[in-house]
């Protein structure tokens, strides 16, 4: 058992309610090992690296990276310290920016469309007699 005490370690169950995710999803973020808690018996505690490290999940997540693109960089940084996670984080940052640009212009040029083709029923409907 480490030494930390329990105030600095959270249950599964706060740990979902912190998070505002579901148990399925913690569950799953272990299973692929993204969060290790330390586990006494049947119980999961999260201490201030699993709490840190699902920050981080739930922000890349936000940003439309792929669990296995978080996986890998968190990896990184245990297996080759900071200097390289930044290094991958900017290239995962980069390619992702594009992308968000990309749907950004789509969304936009979706919305123009949309009102364009709203306006023109609306205005046909106005020319309708009534009872059409």
């Amino acid at each position: 058992m480490s030494d930390h005490s329990n105030e600095s370690r959270l249950s599964f169950k706060e740990m979902c309610a912190r998070f505002d995710v579901t148990p399925r999803t913690l569950r799953y973020y272990e299973y692929i090992e993204l969060l290790a808690p330390e586990r006494i018996g049947r119980a999961r505690f999260y201490g201030p690296r699993e709490v840190a490290r699902m920050t981080l999940i739930l922000r890349g997540r936000r940003f439309g990276f792929s669990l296995e693109e978080i996986r890998q960089w968190l990896l990184i940084y245990r297996q080759q310290g900071t200097r390289p996670q930044l290094d991958t984080f900017l290239a995962m940052a980069d390619r992702q920016l594009d992308a968000l640009g990309r749907q950004q212009a789509d969304i936009a040029a979706a919305i123009d469309d949309l009102r364009r083709l709203r306006d023109t029923a609306a205005a046909e409907l106005a020319r309708l007699p009534q009872g059409d």
